[in-house]
């Protein structure tokens, strides 16, 4: 069936001129190993009762960790990382009757999925560990048994964050406490990684009170930087297992271009409809990965529909799934499609971690998820051991969707991207050094030991708001609030607005949410239903709206002013100067546009408080021969501000292949001539109060990230600029001036200034 679907692909006209691309990854045979001393006989029951030889890196990862080593496991998706940790993990547990371990997981149903396997393998070892999720939906009375019984719990970091100040509780088991299992440790990167790097510090500095000192063990999908990440997020030393013993069967990863055209006859979103249900015909168990909730209903519903069709019974085993569901739906199309009741899924990344679902034979990925990683994990699910699979990446019309398309070897042969983690966010010690102030006395003396980095700013900043106060020679915490409720894990912001209508809260949204999704007039979107804001009160963070059936939509206007606070580091490439530095960055919202049948239909002032930030950020300075040659190359009105503009939105488009963010993590700035600088600058800065170091290591890729800018713009086969190159989604000027001649132009001069082949 694999064969007769890519026949399919290369015949038909329709499907053939948009596969831009076919990479056949060839089958790899396992590579098995041996453990350096010999394993339980009980580990070797089950392993032989489950019909499961070792790979190479399992065993590589039980030596480390039979060692004493702290390891981090980067393997692909269905390796066995689980296992190659969980033997190990058991023995110990066996040997001592009071050992203890701790596994964190980022989502709740891969904690259920892993407890299953657990229970499986305790069966076997004759002893009762009693593994457990203790979670939010835990009952008090659960929890109680579990601290006092369990000696493996299950948790993920939202509730560790907010039982810590408990620690009391917990003494037998952090006494104990031999083991710390990260899972899927990739999700804590930017400002979730930022807050967990801190609340894993703040447990070590318990567990050493307690008289523990744990193993750590990361599990990860690829990084290019899998040890410094590792090491940041939790300040220790590792041991990296890299090297995949498992067997792959041949896959066919196929890049698929709705807009090969530079123009699209269809969708995105219905060209994976459409290929989903080709796979699903030819009998191929399919998921359709999705960038949101909706459209992996929408697809789902549509798909259904028209196979009913063609085939009655198919169309009865295909389901979406995200994240919303009841736990108890989400386990059963987990176990549907695992038993192979279910042939095809629409998802959304709910579904891209380590749940266990089998192995299918084709993955649609509907729009690149944002990371290479992302997108390797999705792929990672087609392919049944040795069996041929089918992976197609469905292009968006977004400058890095349509840079992979025109190069994808950039996509198969660079390294993956880094993992970024900041330790050095004002925002997020002061709320975490808050937090371990409440859990126990913080003694200055040791301080540098449990948050590596000088805390006399932030002790005086907490004392001077009588949250903290000193006792004897330590600090303790004096506030009224329970404090892991006012540090939020996934921000840094702790300024929350609220929504309301009728009285009742309909959502929470961030300040820079509020503003642009919730502003006076606007029209909100929640569940389906519009809503139209008639009362936006910024003194105290209130929002009300009326429900209104509306065909309208609102945008809003954003202008930005920077001033540089202070430049850190200069480099010199050629004769092209850059710098990365401290910012202060205002952010006004002037006014905001009402939009029927994309027609703006009226214009509307606002009076909103600017919001004003201090971050970092990197800024290229123009020569003033780059302004000079263009006015003499190229003729038009506005060609240099609409060029430098160009070069801004497409820098920031693929600043996320070099650093793991979102584009909308990172703001830019484009002016002929700045304040600070007297001169023609690019600013390209960190999204987030503080920074939190992604422009710090885009500063390191400038080489490369221009060289790809240059690429990209070039390659488009538009005329004047378009989604797929300069334009950006998030403009607050509606993408003007822009002109593609003129970012052409200057990115070719900045090339030659830092003597960079093009």
């Amino acid at each position: 069936m694999i064969e007769k679907t890519l026949k399919t692909l290369h015949s038909l006209k329709w499907y053939k001129n948009r596969v831009t691309y076919i990479k056949v990854l060839d089958h790899q045979k396992a590579s098995y190993g041996e453990t350096k001393a010999i394993l339980p006989q009980y580990i070797k029951n089950y392993l032989l009762k489950k019909n499961i030889k070792l790979y190479q890196h399992q065993c590589d990862a039980i030596d480390h960790l039979r060692s004493g080593k702290n390891v981090t496991i980067t393997t692909p998706t269905a390796s066995g990382k689980t296992l190659a940790f969980n033997i190990p993990i058991f023995e110990k547990l066996i040997q001592d009757d009071n050992a203890s371990a701790l596994y964190i997981y980022p989502a709740k149903a891969l904690a259920n999925d892993q407890l299953k396997s657990m229970k499986e393998l305790e069966k076997y070892c004759g002893t009762e560990l009693d593994p457990a999720v203790y979670d939010g939906d835990t009952s008090k009375e659960q929890k109680r048994k579990i601290r006092k019984n369990s000696r493996i719990i299950i948790t993920n970091p939202y509730e560790l964050h907010n039982v810590l100040p408990w620690h009391h509780q917990w003494e037998d088991f952090l006494s104990n406490l031999k083991f710390v299992v990260i899972d899927e440790a990739h999700q804590y990167r930017g400002v979730f990684g930022s807050n967990v790097a801190f609340l894993i510090r703040r447990f070590q500095r318990i567990c050493n009170y307690y008289g523990s000192n744990p193993q750590f063990v990361l599990s990860t999908a690829t990084l290019a930087n899998p040890l410094e990440f590792s090491e940041k997020l939790t300040g220790l030393k590792f041991k990296l297992i890299s090297q995949d013993g498992s067997p792959k069967g041949k896959k066919h990863f196929i890049f698929y271009n709705p807009y090969f055209d530079g123009e699209g006859k269809t969708t995105t979103h219905v060209e994976s409809q459409n290929l989903f249900q080709l796979f699903l015909i030819n009998n191929l168990q399919t998921i359709c990965f999705t960038t949101s909730r909706k459209m992996a209903e929408l697809i789902a519903r549509r798909s259904k529909k028209e196979i009913l069709e063609i085939n009655e019974g198919l169309a009865e085993k295909i389901s979406a799934y995200r994240a919303g569901y009841l736990a108890k739906d989400r386990r059963n199309i987990e176990n549907r499609l695992k038993n192979g009741e279910l042939r095809g899924v629409t998802a959304t990344n709910a579904l891209e971690l380590g749940i266990d679902i089998g192995s299918l034979d084709a993955v649609v990925i509907s729009g690149y998820p944002g990371t290479i990683m992302s997108t390797w994990q999705q792929a990672g699910r087609a392919g049944r051991g040795t069996d041929d699979s089918i992976v197609t990446f469905v292009a968006f019309q977004n400058p890095l969707d349509q840079y992979f398309m025109k190069h994808p070897s950039v996509f198969f042969d660079r390294p993956h991207e880094h993992a970024i983690i900041d330790l050095s966010n004002f925002h997020i010690i002061e709320g975490h050094l808050m937090c371990a102030a409440k859990e126990m006395p913080v003694n200055p003396k040791l301080i540098k030991i449990d948050f590596e980095c000088s805390l006399e700013d932030h002790i005086k900043s907490l004392a001077s708001k009588k949250l903290i106060q000193k006792s004897s020679d330590t600090w303790v915490y004096s506030g009224t609030d329970y404090p892991p409720f006012k540090v939020n894990l996934s921000s840094i912001s702790s300024e929350i607005f609220k929504v309301y209508h009728k009285g009742k809260l309909l959502e929470t949204m961030d300040k820079r949410q509020a503003y642009t999704e919730a502003h006076q007039g606007a029209v909100l979107i929640n569940q389906g239903d519009t809503y139209i804001v008639y009362d936006f009160n910024s003194v105290n963070n209130t929002i009300k709206v009326a429900k209104k059936d509306l065909d309208t939509h609102t945008s809003v206007q954003k202008d930005i002013d920077i001033k540089i606070i202070k430049e850190i580091n200069q480099r010199e490439i050629g004769k092209l100067k850059i710098s990365f530095g401290e910012l202060k960055v205002s952010e006004f919202y002037p006014k905001y546009k009402i939009i029927e049948k994309s027609q703006v239909i009226s214009v509307r002032n606002l009076n909103l408080p600017p919001i004003q930030f201090k971050t970092k950020g990197l800024w290229i300075t123009l020569p003033e021969s780059v302004k000079d040659g263009i006015k003499c190359a190229l003729s038009g009105e506005n060609i240099f501000e609409g060029g430098i503009h160009g070069l801004e939105h497409a820098m920031i488009s693929i600043i996320p292949f070099h650093v793991m963010c979102d584009r909308f993590d990172v703001g830019g700035v484009s002016t002929a001539n700045h304040n600070d600088t007297k001169m023609a600058t690019i600013f390209i800065y960190d999204g987030f109060e503080g920074g939190i170091g992604l422009t710090e290591k885009a500063y390191e890729f400038m080489e490369e990230t221009l060289k790809m800018t240059y690429e990209l713009v070039r390659d488009c086969t538009c005329e004047e600029g378009c989604p797929a190159c300069i334009y950006s989604p998030k403009c607050g000027n509606d993408n003007k001036p822009l002109d593609k001649k003129g970012t052409i132009f200057i990115i070719e001069q900045l090339l030659d200034l830092m003597e960079i082949e093009r």
